[in-house]
């Protein structure tokens, strides 16, 4: 694993963090719901007059500028963010650690000498430190969610289809979506608004539900601050806490082979070719998850994608809108930059357990910054029917303030 970078003096951008941070790349306009806010963009967006780098060296050679914005960057810009710059990826956006080993590890200032998570790492990193005050990134299998908890930020990975992914290199185009990061989940709630399709307003969220056998996959420390963290969710809203079997545990092992099979699948699809060209331009975790796509088969991908299309409709029966599924974001706190590869391995396989129930069936998910374990931050995440993102980022942000009578 690539060491943490330590942290560039004030007049020199981060090259762990920032793949191009020459002073603002497009102006705010002055105009609009975000004015003046600073904007983190991806390495997977396209930026006019940038190339795509996609967290890999080669790639970016390869590269050529870009004619225009991404569909996102630009409605972003058109509110009236500042870009500030194109911040890091893990290679092709196929790792949850942040660890790249070319361009380096970024610090993570709420957790120490720990990682920020990935793939979003460099968003999350710029917004965490406060180079950045909004993170524009990518969210397949919880690219988003996971740099949201280690890091103590909100973030919003949307119902899939809901946000443009026009300009975006795709990794598993059946589950990618472009989402957001920010410390404040007003400028979250206000930055969204922006990339969703104009719509009616959903039904709000008045029920809560918790799954304890889904809640069991995190580590026990973690499970007692999300305890305590849903008895004051509950006192702040005036929403009721309901136990649930939502009869995700038991098809869990099922549902998350399938979501790998087909998501290493798309991902080969997208990329093989490339890599096939390139032999060792990847990290050898990274090169490994692309093997896995090149040796499904046509038919194990069919009976892959029939699994995924039942638990779909499993999880849409029992999260109709207006419920909130809590869940911790994460199996436990980031682990140490230092930590062996095989920990690091354990921790994504944990944590993908919890993040693959939105993933695998294209579901809004909204993480805030309320557990604590060891003064580590780990995020708590509401997971929403399809389609009801307003309905869960509104959940969210009001959560922060007391219940009026």
């Amino acid at each position: 694993m690539s060491a943490v970078s330590a942290p560039a003096p004030d007049d020199r951008p981060d090259p762990a963090v920032w793949r191009v941070a020459d002073g603002p790349l497009v102006a705010s306009t002055g105009q609009g719901p975000l004015a003046h806010v600073r904007l983190a963009v991806k390495d997977l967006f396209a930026v006019a007059g940038q190339r795509v780098g996609a967290g890999n060296p080669a790639w970016l050679a390869e590269a050529r500028p870009k004619t225009a914005h991404a569909d996102a960057v630009r409605r972003l810009l058109d509110a009236g963010a500042e870009l500030t710059g194109i911040a890091q990826t893990d290679e092709l956006a196929f790792s949850l650690a942040g660890t790249n080993p070319h361009y380096g590890t970024p610090a993570n200032p709420a957790a120490p000498g720990r990682i920020t998570g990935g793939s979003s790492s460099g968003p999350a990193a710029a917004v965490a430190r406060g180079w950045a005050d909004l993170g524009l990134a990518t969210d397949t299998a919880g690219s988003i969610r996971v740099p949201a908890s280690y890091c103590g930020l909100y973030g919003w990975r949307p119902t899939h289809g809901a946000t443009p992914d026009g300009g975006l290199l795709a990794l598993a185009p059946s589950f990618d979506t472009a989402g957001l990061l920010a410390h404040d989940p007003v400028l979250l709630r206000t930055a969204a608004e922006a990339l969703l399709t104009p719509g009616d307003t959903t039904a709000p969220i008045t029920r809560c539900m918790v799954d304890e056998e889904l809640v069991s996959l995190a580590a026990p420390e973690v499970r007692a601050s999300f305890e305590a963290a849903c008895r004051a969710l509950t006192l702040r809203t005036a929403l009721p806490l309901a136990p649930a079997r939502t009869g995700a545990a038991e098809h869990l092992e099922e549902w998350f082979a399938a979501f790998r099979t087909v998501q290493a699948a798309e991902a080969w699809e997208r990329h093989g070719a490339w890599i096939t060209r390139h032999p060792g331009a990847l990290a050898p975790d990274v090169a490994a998850r692309f093997e896995n796509g090149r040796r499904v088969s046509a038919a194990e991908r069919a009976r892959a994608e029939q699994v995924l299309s039942d638990a779909r409709k499993a999880l849409d029966a029992v999260l109709p809108p207006g419920t909130a599924l809590l869940l911790p974001a994460t199996s436990g706190p980031a682990p140490l930059a230092d930590a062996p590869p095989e920990e690091v391995e354990a921790v994504r396989a944990a944590t993908l357990r919890l993040t693959c129930l939105a993933s695998l069936a294209g579901l809004p998910a909204v993480v805030a910054p309320l557990l604590r374990v060891r003064s580590l931050p780990v995020g708590l995440c509401a997971l929403g029917a399809r389609g009801t993102d307003r309905a869960l980022l509104d959940f969210v942000t009001d959560s922060r303030n007391p219940a009026h009578a």
